[in-house]
């Protein structure tokens, strides 16, 4: 396992290796398939000549590539060994380019395409605690080795075909706490938390938790909770207390200490009070659940519950899951 703030060494061609990793050429993959298409590139699906496994290859297109791809496979080699979290198969190594892609093991579908093909049918209760059980636990992995996903949603979650297995993954935005702040802005807007649409510099592991909260509320609406994508960050802000409530010094005694407080957003003469317990009734969410989810949708990153704190909870503790055997 890498050392966790230490990014792979260089790679070394004689032995094929980088970091305890084996690198493969890309001659040594067949594709079968493009899983999805980004802004850093392209991720496919391939098949393994030696053992005939199949792969999902994340190939990088920017010729400055290379130190990305370094460091996510090192933040994905500091996670090892957790099942809710992909894993790191190998390296690839363009010989015609010098690129090298992430080989992690395939998994299936991201949740994303799964809500999309529910066409925004609601998760049950019990499916939803399955799923949140399994994210938690990923997230705690993470954190507890210091790493920061930052950009947790459901198009970087996979699901796997056996019992509603569900798994972390595209580290290429995460961080290692170990790197001292400041702190930047990254994230996808709406499932990012407010602390960093703020401007805070030197937030924590609980960005995450936001953002499984985030998660947890679309699978039980089966639509974003925050509604349409935010034309800015302070967009997002008034969509956020218009369902969480405006802060004051009671429940948020730390937000006009924020560093874009009082710039980004003019604080609306909307309620204050919080609305989120009414679109989650008790019909739809138990007692135990909703304080899961109101403690992760925490706008006060102080009193947001932790990965640990919320696995903790009666939710998870008094419930064994019960949910069907796949949620394809």
């Amino acid at each position: 396992m890498a050392v966790v703030g230490v990014l792979p060494a260089a790679v070394d061609s004689r032995s094929r290796s980088c970091n305890g990793r084996p690198i493969w050429s890309l001659d040594d993959y067949g594709e079968t398939g493009v899983l999805g298409y980004g802004s850093f590139g392209t991720v496919i699906k391939a098949r393994y000549y030696g053992t005939g496994e199949s792969v999902a290859i994340k190939i990088l297109t920017s010729t400055s590539s290379q130190d990305a791809t370094l460091r996510e496979a090192g933040l994905l080699a500091a996670c090892s060994g957790h099942r809710s979290i992909v894993q790191l198969r190998a390296m690839s190594f363009d010989p015609a380019t010098d690129a090298l892609s992430l080989v992690m093991e395939y998994v299936g579908p991201s949740l994303a395409d799964v809500l999309r093909w529910r066409h925004g049918r609601p998760f049950p209760e019990a499916d939803v605690r399955s799923v949140m059980r399994q994210l938690l636990a990923g997230a705690e992995h993470m954190h507890r080795r210091r790493v920061v996903h930052r950009d947790i949603k459901p198009e970087n979650v996979l699901v796997g075909g056996d019992r509603m297995s569900v798994k972390i993954c595209d580290l290429g935005l995460a961080m290692s706490m170990a790197e001292p702040p400041p702190y930047g802005r990254c994230g996808t807007r709406r499932y990012t938390a407010p602390e960093i649409l703020l401007g805070k510099p030197d937030y924590d592991a609980t960005v995450d938790a936001w953002s499984l909260g985030c998660v947890m509320a679309e699978l039980l609406r089966g639509e974003p909770i925050f509604g349409v994508a935010a034309a800015d960050d302070g967009d997002q802000l008034l969509k956020i207390f218009e369902i969480l409530g405006v802060p004051d010094r009671w429940s948020w005694p730390a937000y006009d200490s924020m560093p874009l407080a009082g710039e980004l957003v003019t604080l609306p003469s909307i309620p204050r009070c919080n609305r989120l317990r009414q679109m989650f009734p008790e019909h739809r969410l138990s007692g135990e659940g909703f304080q899961v989810l109101s403690g992760l949708l925490c706008c006060d990153a102080d009193r947001r519950l932790s990965a640990t704190a919320a696995l903790g909870h009666p939710w998870f503790t008094n419930n064994v899951d019960d949910a069907p055997e796949c949620l394809i």
